[in-house]
């Protein structure tokens, strides 16, 4: 049973400083140059919070927590981040372009308290695993701070779409506080007090199972603190801050609900190049060119592959291929399509059924495995392998040279999101890229009560 409660967030005063100015993209998301930008926007940046910089003076007494905390203990005193006076459950709404289209969507849900649960409990499920360095880097910044600056990302199922309509009469009715990030993307908020209000949320929600789209590594940050909390005082007090998380809870038939392709880069193909994997994988997959030899031919073919790569995700398992040419005037786009006889369940006996119905598991299992060599221990530590989330990004790796070969996916639906996570299965990392992203210090959390 999930527990969703209202809370007093934190937030920046809009009177005192320019939401643009002061919010940052996911911790996870923030690059060198993105960081050095927050920095230069405004003293009163979360960067300085949300992913500070180290120094090589750094010490137990005086490193990039200790001064996240007192960032945020000199900002709350100065009234830089005032509390809300009232419990609220906060309406979150995103509008934006999809990125390399025209197509315009507007995302909704709600931001507020989830009760921490166990894997085992079956109420909150995960799609991914997660890795130890980030978690570490979490929980020392929880333990400093006390403060969640970052969402949590949770999916659930409600095909009537009641809470949607609720939250939707919210934003045709109400004044919300607004800005545009560096994405382009639009975001609203509405905070929202009513008694009745927050009731019908707490209890529409009581029967959801949840599942993370993203924040795996907050997810998890957030329950080995509890654990620490509960230990340091010998006691589970149900009521404790540390028992909750924020989070924000988006519908799985939202309409603005979007997931992206994330593509692998090989950088360096191993054996004999590209004819040899082609060799390789002939016993899984079919192969269909499409050659060009000009700029103007380059066009035509990449539009007819990107036409069969969308058609054939509604019947066929697909992985789009763009090699380096080895000689001039032999550049070709290829799709390679899955055998319509191929028995997955013989070729990969050890992964579940869901899984198996996965574009991005038959790359990395049949292809980069089997067809490359790779390991998943490889994988992992993303040696020889890099990610795009652009497509033209991609492809123009492999044109300057900065990678042998780019294999293009069409996006992992949510239903199988959704199928593999509450069946108990993860899926590859970065097998989703939910768009757009949580912004940081929207709202904040305080555990410390």
């Amino acid at each position: 049973m999930a527990e969703i409660l209202p809370f007093r967030a934190y937030r920046y005063d809009t009177n005192r400083v320019a939401l643009e100015d002061v919010l940052t993209q996911p911790y996870d998301k923030i690059s060198p140059a993105m960081q050095e930008r927050y920095y230069a926007a405004s003293p009163y940046n979360l960067i300085s919070v949300e992913k500070g910089r180290t120094l090589a003076s750094d010490s137990a007494d005086d490193s990039v927590y200790t001064r996240a905390a007192a960032k945020v203990d000199e900002w709350i005193a100065d009234k830089i981040l005032v509390q809300d006076l009232q419990p609220s459950v906060y309406v979150y709404a995103q509008e934006f372009l999809i990125p390399g289209t025209h197509t315009r969507r507007i995302r909704i849900g709600f931001v507020a308290l989830l009760r921490l649960e166990d894997y085992d409990k079956r109420v909150v499920f995960r799609h991914e695993r997660t890795l130890s360095a980030p978690k570490a880097d979490r929980i020392e910044l929880l333990r400093q701070t006390h403060a969640q600056t970052g969402q949590l990302f949770m999916l659930y199922e409600d095909s009537s779409k009641k809470i949607d309509t609720w939250l939707e009469q919210i934003a045709r009715t109400r004044q919300s506080i607004e800005m545009t990030d560096e994405f382009g993307v639009t975001h609203r908020l509405w905070s929202v007090s009513d008694p009745d209000f927050v009731e019908q949320i707490h209890l529409a929600m009581a029967d959801k199972s949840l599942v993370i789209a993203d924040g795996h590594h907050r997810y998890e940050t957030a329950l080995a603190y509890r654990n620490e909390c509960r230990e340091r005082t010998g006691k589970a007090d149900p009521s404790a801050p540390s028992e909750f998380a924020m989070a924000t809870f988006i519908n799985t038939h939202s309409r603005g609900l979007t997931i992206l392709a994330t593509h692998r880069l090989v950088l360096k193909l191993p054996g004999s190049g590209f004819d040899s994997l082609r060799d390789s994988i002939s016993p899984y997959f079919n192969w269909y060119s499409y050659p060009f030899a000009s700029l103007e031919e380059r066009a035509a073919a990449y539009d007819e592959f990107r036409k069969d790569m969308e058609r054939s995700n509604h019947s066929r398992h697909v992985v789009g291929v763009y090699p380096r040419s080895a000689k001039a005037g032999a550049n070709a786009f290829y799709l390679f399509a899955l055998k319509r006889e191929a028995d997955l369940e013989d070729f990969l006996p050890d992964i579940p059924e869901g899984d198996r119905e996965l574009d991005v598991v038959l790359l990395h299992r049949l292809i980069l495995e089997k067809g490359l060599g790779l390991t998943a221990e490889a994988v992992a530590a993303e040696r020889n392998l890099a990610y795009e989330r652009e497509i033209e990004s991609a492809l123009a790796a492999v044109d300057k040279g900065a990678a042998e070969i780019a294999f293009l996916l069409n996006p992992v639906g949510v239903e199988q999101v959704m199928k593999i996570a509450l069946g108990g299965g993860v899926m590859p990392q970065k097998s989703t890229d939910f768009y757009p992203k949580l912004l940081s210090g929207l709202v904040i959390y305080r555990t410390d009560g």
